[in-house]
């Protein structure tokens, strides 16, 4: 039988209206789901850093409460400057933002939404697409300790450096954060030693603003005793008591030329205190100096007009690093590498060459030590000395504050894949000082989370 013509044109038309509806249908469905797409990125990308603003904004405030205030604050500015108002005529909510801390770990959970007009899709009852997002971070326990070198050749920037110093302490959970602060040039003042109860967390950043202001730059730059120290404060707390993360903070102007220990003297003095002996950089021809207190930055072990313990009365070098235990054998003095350093110093030039090797040979070696304990050693030099060639084997005070950090940017000899990596930052003037903190206060932080 055959269709009537006008039948069959009636059912061509509602084919055709049913095809086009599934292809606008189609359409709309790939129009919206792009940009659905869009949205969920940017939106993934906001609650990225609010989530990483927020851990960095809980270092603020003296109270827990301060603190969870200060996370969600940043928290809601970083997801408004990320993700701005109508993208993609989207309509953003940031809910509320968790906060919790348990012990020595903050955690932070943000999540947020983005309600999406369609375009096409209303053709099939669809008013809008509901996208959402989410991210927590987990913001781990710190011990640190910040080590600042008040040498004399950094008085002419003592302001800024103090500035510095508060600037970047003032970056860490006074609460939550362990933090310890030292200053050293000829001897080592342990300025905020760890609670004695190991329990305990947290620092006091008032006394450490008011122990900051108080430095007095003068001295020579015993670096060794400075590292030292902090591995031993950080390795003091029982294993139990201990952060996940631990740090050493260096900050320096220069190469290493004095170092402490028991020194072997002429017959005839009484001398048998430990103590600092020092040379200059550059100038071969300079007699030694000290002796000089291992427990204050700069002060002589005896009055002046007391000779008994001047560093004209030392006979030889010791063969190991024994300031704080006479019988210890840890760190060697005398030794053929990396480099050599005899006992004698018998003229000025082998006491300038032995006490400068010596300076360099023993920071150096606590510096891998700690990092064989699994802490993360930042350092921070400032001054164009650094980049100047000194010492016997004309090296770079640069280059051993990037072998301290274990930086990728270290010489290759130096470099140790297998121990934590830090990270060096070089300050040309005192501009730089902050900027250097803020960059070295961010990578700790990035390691905590």
């Amino acid at each position: 039988m055959r269709i009537p013509h006008k039948k069959q044109g009636g059912q061509v038309l509602v084919m055709v209206a049913l095809t086009a509806i599934v292809l606008i249908a189609s359409v709309g469905l790939a129009v919206d789901s792009a940009l659905g797409y869009f949205v969920k990125a940017k939106l993934n990308a906001a609650v990225d850093s609010a989530s990483l603003a927020a851990a960095r904004g809980v270092t603020l405030g003296d109270t827990q409460a301060a603190q969870a205030a200060n996370a969600r604050q940043s928290a809601k500015e970083f997801f408004d400057i990320n993700y701005p108002d109508k993208f993609l005529l989207s309509t953003p909510v940031l809910n509320p933002v968790g906060v919790s801390f348990d012990k020595g770990t903050v955690t932070i959970d943000v999540s947020a939404s983005a309600s999406l007009p369609v375009s096409l899709m209303g053709i099939l009852g669809f008013k809008t697409l509901e996208v959402a997002a989410r991210a927590q971070t987990i913001r781990k326990d710190l011990d640190m300790v910040l080590v600042m070198d008040t040498s004399g050749s950094l008085n002419g920037n003592k302001d800024a450096v103090k500035a510095a110093g508060k600037s970047f302490l003032n970056k860490f959970n006074s609460s939550v954060d362990r933090v310890g602060l030292m200053h050293f040039a000829y001897g080592v003042e342990n300025d905020l030693p760890f609670p004695l109860d190991q329990t305990k967390r947290g620092f006091d950043r008032s006394k450490a603003t008011i122990k900051i202001d108080s430095f007095i730059f003068d001295g020579g730059t015993n670096s060794a005793d400075g590292m030292f120290q902090a591995r031993k404060q950080l390795n003091d707390i029982s294993q139990i008591n201990r952060s996940s993360l631990r740090v050493i903070v260096f900050f320096s102007d220069g190469s290493p030329a004095a170092f402490s220990s028991y020194f072997p003297t002429v017959a005839g003095s009484p001398c048998t205190t430990a103590g600092s002996i020092a040379t200059v950089t550059v100038n071969n021809s300079a007699p030694l100096f000290g002796l000089y207190k291992t427990d204050v930055a700069y002060a002589d072990l005896k009055p002046l007009t007391d000779s008994t313990c001047k560093a004209n009365k030392i006979s030889k070098l010791p063969n190991w690093y024994n300031t704080y235990d006479a019988t210890a054998q840890e760190f060697p003095l005398v030794t053929n590498t990396p480099r050599k350093v005899t006992d004698s110093l018998s003229t000025p030039l082998e006491q300038w060459t032995n006490v400068h090797r010596a300076s360099r040979n023993l920071v150096e070696a606590m510096a891998a030590k700690a990092r064989q304990d699994g802490i993360y050693i930042f350092t921070l030099g400032m001054g164009a000395s650094l980049k100047n060639k000194e010492g016997p084997d004309n090296e770079l005070g640069e280059d051993l504050l990037r072998c301290l950090a274990n930086s990728t940017d270290a010489k290759a000899s130096c470099q140790k894949s297998a121990e934590p990596r830090g990270l060096y930052c070089y300050a040309a003037t005192e501009s730089d000082l902050s900027p250097c903190f803020t960059r070295l206060a961010s990578a700790i932080l990035r390691i905590s989370k």
